[in-house]
């Protein structure tokens, strides 16, 4: 399939949260969490330290990571749910401040491959009945994004958000068209 992958919508978030519980899969329903609150590039999240999320042994309420594709700084937070997973996960996974989120199996002093994560976030849609040619690790990071959109029509908040230099960019990330732009105009009476 060529072309973007669709976002989750809500219904599937929670679908797959559920599944991930039910298939007591502690690591993935962490990774998954902070892929969707954080709107990062998978090669961004993979690349994690607990540092970046932890703070008095604590999992920060806000969080900020330089992406790799742009070298620009991001800002994010994690809500309740991603707390709470990934307390969880960090728990049982120990470590120190500077080891990886998310070790590889091989060698836990290097983070799981971006290849890995894809193939994890094919099971995680195929688990709850999707087509994993729709969705792939993009389409979490555009999930939030897209949600936060839909309810707002904020196009400056969603560009600072994924950290988008332009909002051209953002518009073209998002699939905005002149449908969307005359449903928000419908909706704001003078």
């Amino acid at each position: 399939m060529v072309g973007a992958k669709r976002a989750l919508k809500p219904q599937q978030v929670w679908a797959i949260r559920f599944w991930l519980d039910s298939h007591r899969r502690m690591r993935d329903r962490a990774m998954f969490d902070l892929a969707i609150d954080s709107k990062l590039r998978g090669c961004d999240i993979v690349r994690m330290r607990i540092s970046d999320l932890v703070s008095g042994g604590r999992i920060r309420l806000r969080a900020t990571v330089t992406q790799k594709k742009t070298g620009r700084p991001v800002q994010f937070e994690l809500l309740e749910a991603a707390r709470a997973s990934l307390q969880a996960w960090l728990e049982r996974r120990g470590g120190t401040l500077e080891d990886y989120v998310f070790p590889s199996r091989t060698n836990h002093e290097e983070h799981i491959g971006t290849r890995q994560y894809a193939r994890l976030v094919d099971e995680w849609v195929e688990g709850i009945g999707l087509r994993r040619e729709d969705y792939g690790t993009h389409s979490l990071r555009r999930t939030k994004a897209s949600i936060i959109y839909k309810a707002t029509g904020n196009l400056r908040a969603v560009q600072l958000l994924l950290g988008h230099t332009k909002i051209e960019s953002t518009v073209r990330y998002l699939g905005v068209d002149v449908e969307d732009a005359l449903t928000l105009a419908e909706r704001t009476e003078i």
